[in-house]
């Protein structure tokens, strides 16, 4: 009876949210994003803790996928150029971790990467007949040349070498638009299956997490993280690259959200979703 109850309330505050205009949804967004992140200051005492759950949510994302591939022998409504992008960032940021710093991440990092090169494989060769290439439309030189072009421009300032310095910042940028061509094939189906939403929910997941890390260790050093990640605009632009990651997907994860609470197995997007 209680759960029912809860799943009442739910439904009432879903559909609430659903009847007000785009502005008030984005403030109540907002609401939702700043209080999420002063309950994870409260209950995370180490913050860079909240970089390794990102990572570890991206691989159950990845997980999913692999179940997806190997079980139900489908890969339609995945985007191979996002596995592509995914692939393309992760490397460039293992050369960067290997010759920069090498910790925690870069095991992380290499495990995600073999898992994705997998996913491509399958789609590539093993399920190509059910990938939806029509629907995977989506020019991925739109995001790759722009990315390399900041790169040259807005880069670390470290004692680095400039290859590495300018291979990060790429690696930076890339991650923060590598799901544009995932979002690119959910809007020209307009219904995504539990997996493939299961797995994009996981990367928005991952993405805020990884946002709050940042937002959360400025705040503790009251700014003088941006100071130690160098001068000029490369400190903003990484700020500026997690939140646009964060709020990419955030739209697609308030229709996970109301499809699940809603019960539907099958998420429809309504026009003008992602």
């Amino acid at each position: 009876m209680g759960m029912k109850r809860g799943k009442g309330a739910l439904h009432a505050v879903t559909l609430w949210v659903r009847r007000q205009p785009p502005k008030v949804k984005w403030l109540l967004g907002l609401f939702a994003a700043v209080a999420a992140l002063v309950f994870l200051r409260m209950v995370v005492h180490d913050h860079d803790n909240l970089f390794v759950a990102a990572e570890a949510v991206h691989a159950i994302g990845i997980a999913v996928l692999i179940y997806k591939l190997t079980k139900e022998k489908t890969c339609a409504g995945l985007s191979l150029k996002t596995q592509e992008l995914t692939a393309l960032f992760l490397a460039v940021r293992l050369y960067c971790s290997f010759v920069m710093e090498y910790d925690i991440h870069t095991i992380l990092d290499t495990a995600t990467l073999v898992t994705t090169l997998w996913v491509i494989y399958m789609i590539r060769f093993k399920l190509r007949s059910t990938y939806m290439e029509d629907k995977d439309n989506f020019a991925i030189y739109y995001v790759v040349v722009p990315c390399a072009v900041m790169s040259l421009l807005i880069h670390p300032s470290t004692v680095h070498h400039i290859i590495n310095r300018v291979s990060w910042a790429f690696c930076v940028y890339l991650e923060a638009v590598s799901v544009l061509p995932q979002l690119r094939v959910m809007q020209n189906t307009k219904i995504v299956e539990p997996f493939t939403a299961h797995y994009v929910f996981a990367l928005g997941v991952a993405r805020f997490l990884s946002c709050a890390h940042w937002v959360l260790q400025v705040l503790d050093t009251r700014g003088r993280l941006l100071t130690a990640l160098g001068y000029g605009l490369w400190p903003s632009m990484v700020l500026l690259s997690e939140v646009v990651q964060t709020f990419i997907l955030a739209d697609f994860c308030y229709y996970y959200v109301k499809s699940l609470v809603g019960g539907q197995l099958v998420l429809r997007l309504p026009s003008g979703v992602v």
